[in-house]
């Protein structure tokens, strides 16, 4: 409860699996736990893999931590990249796209009260309604996110909200659809505030190194740009900007500049390095919420 009790909005919750580190696997059950402990914060998957998931049974689930939170899950989705996910979940990554369409369309219609009859090569639904209904009406957010064409048609087909503004607007005004009361998310990878800057750095430093970089094998992998060359030290952590330590009047000056070139409504980053026990990023949370967070209300 102290995040919501101290000007924060939101919790976001990020999915991956079959990693040695104990990254989280499933995110509504964490989200239940965190609604459960909690009166006001929005909880987010930010984001959940798709193509792992059953709709119909994860339409039950979304429905259920609704009403647990009392409306206040948001539904984030992205269609995976891991190779080791997809083989180990026995799913093909060439599949991971028409997987996710379909999920969702089918996600939408379920929370929305819709009575499901569907059948593909991935799904066979024979008039399913899903129970209990969600709190919110007509289902609660769904928030999509990436950088090729085909996710932003996905965004605009589904999506409430996306995290590309840009190209999102200008597609939605081509699908006459409505621009106003839109949601953008975005942010920095690591952003931490704090009061000697030096020091935290050092400390979050090979925790960062060893985050970047597994994500840059898992993208290198499947095809895709990593997120930077592999840092061998952390000079080349400080090169690549993915983790910024700075103190809280340079943070606001930050946030700002990137909220006049991008129109986001929520901006997130990751608080906690991984590896370092909660107790350390206290400390800096604290700051952030007493110092950063005022200048944006």
């Amino acid at each position: 409860m102290w995040s919501e009790n101290n000007g924060f909005d939101d919790v976001w919750l990020s999915e991956h699996h079959f990693i040695e580190d104990g990254y989280l696997p499933s995110i509504l059950p964490a989200a239940a736990a965190i609604a459960a402990r909690t009166n006001r914060i929005r909880i987010a998957s930010g984001v959940l893999l798709m193509p792992f998931h059953n709709p119909i049974r994860l339409a039950e689930d979304v429905a259920t931590v609704d009403v647990i939170s009392g409306g206040r899950f948001e539904l984030g989705v992205g269609i995976g990249f891991k190779r080791e996910e997809f083989s180990g979940f026995g799913v093909s990554s060439k599949e991971r796209g028409a997987r996710t369409d379909q999920s969702l369309d089918l996600i939408r219609r379920a929370l929305s009260g819709e009575t499901v009859t569907f059948k593909s090569d991935f799904f066979d639904f024979q008039n399913i309604k899903v129970t209990p209904e969600p709190i919110q009406k007509p289902h609660p957010p769904i928030w999509l996110g990436g950088f090729t064409p085909a996710a932003l048609r996905r965004a605009v087909r589904f999506g409430d909200g996306f995290t590309v503004p840009g190209a999102y607007v200008s597609e939605l005004k081509k699908e006459n659809r409505p621009t106003d009361n839109l949601r953008f998310a975005s942010g920095f990878w690591c952003l931490i505030v704090s009061d000697d800057p030096a020091k935290t750095f050092a400390e979050a430093a090979e925790h960062m190194i060893y985050q970047i970089n597994n994500y840059s094998e898992w993208l290198s992998a499947a095809g895709l740009q990593p997120l930077a060359p592999h840092l061998r030290d952390h000079e080349a952590l400080r090169q690549s900007g993915l983790l910024q330590v700075v103190d809280p009047d340079t943070a606001i000056s930050m946030i700002r500049k990137f909220a006049d070139e991008v129109p986001i409504t929520h901006f997130y980053s990751w608080t906690l390095p991984p590896g370092l026990p909660p107790r350390w990023v206290q400390t800096h949370l604290e700051l952030f919420a007493s110092k950063v967070i005022p200048a944006f209300r």
